[in-house]
């Protein structure tokens, strides 16, 4: 099993422009954004109220991302860009219980699409995953049209494996083992 046992506060980063760190109760309204903007939930399959009150968002954020840190050791980091000190999106590694895999995954608002920012948080935490967690592997999973995450996972260096039945629907499955990262085939 990939989980870390014990919880530490898990490390802030820092890329050209962004900060990536956890997210605390004081990100629900970006968050409740995440969760529910029709534009940025289309490909995920979830989706919640935008009338969802600020204390059902926290409700919410204290399962996951939050919970997650405490009861995995890691989980999805608030991505904050650093021009206007906004929380824009998420990135990071999730602990998938019925994989019993660990997921790179991001979300940001559409305003922020385009511009190369998933791909730059993802870098990191594929370091992060591998080299401090000392995970075997990584996946990633996108709905088959979203061709723009598809293309994401592809740049960071992950391998498409295959389209296959998860999560109540049909997603394209990627993979990155810590060996081929670690060997540099990785971009």
């Amino acid at each position: 099993m990939q989980r870390i046992i014990m919880y530490k506060p898990m490390p802030t980063f820092e890329t050209e422009r962004l900060i990536l760190r956890n997210f605390t109760e004081d990100d629900a309204i970006p968050f409740l954004r995440m969760i529910s903007e029709p534009e940025v939930v289309k490909y995920t399959g979830r989706d919640v109220d935008p009338e969802t009150s600020i204390e059902e968002t926290i409700r919410l954020m204290n399962i996951a991302p939050i919970g997650d840190y405490k009861k995995h050791g890691y989980g999805r980091h608030a991505m904050v860009y650093k021009e206007t000190n906004e929380v824009i999106g998420f990135t990071g590694l999730k602990y998938m219980p019925e994989l019993d895999k660990t997921d790179l995954g991001y979300r940001m608002f559409p305003e922020y699409w385009g511009k190369g920012i998933a791909t730059e948080s993802c870098k990191p935490m594929l370091s992060y995953g591998f080299e401090i967690l000392n995970l075997d592997e990584i996946i990633g999973i996108a709905m088959p049209n979203n061709q723009a995450s598809c293309n994401i996972l592809k740049k960071v260096g992950m391998d498409y494996i295959d389209d296959r039945d998860c999560f109540d629907g049909i997603v394209s499955y990627f993979e990155l083992s810590r060996d081929k990262y670690l060997s540099g085939k990785a971009d």
